[in-house]
């Protein structure tokens, strides 16, 4: 199992989730973020004042699928996440080991 984490930029999180839902992922965790990469902040002006704005907002979105499905899910989000600026965001795929479900004691491939 696998899990992938997509840090996407706000607006575009209803049309991944929609982009996972059509390629079978059934549950994900989404969370409100901040961060900068190459974009490096930018600059704005409040009431008159200049500031530099370091982090800017994202959100982070995480899923666990089944090894088979991990390349179907990351072109799912990078097709609905991409606008083709700067800061459309990255996608890290990372190994699990184990899955729990709480509730039935259900493990691994059953519990996702």
């Amino acid at each position: 199992m696998k899990q992938v984490t997509a840090i996407i930029k706000p607006f575009k999180l209803e049309e991944v989730r929609e982009a996972l839902g059509e390629v079978g992922v059934s549950g994900l965790t989404v969370t409100e973020v901040k961060g900068f990469g190459r974009q490096k902040g930018h600059t704005e002006l409040y009431r008159g004042a200049e500031y530099v704005v370091d982090f800017l907002p994202k959100v982070k979105v995480e899923v666990v699928v089944k090894n088979d499905d991990v390349d179907r899910c990351i072109e799912a989000i990078v097709k609905a996440a991409k606008t083709g600026k700067i800061g459309d965001g990255k996608i890290f795929v990372t190994s699990v080991d184990q899955v729990v479900r709480i509730r039935t004691g259900e493990t691994d491939e059953a519990a996702i």
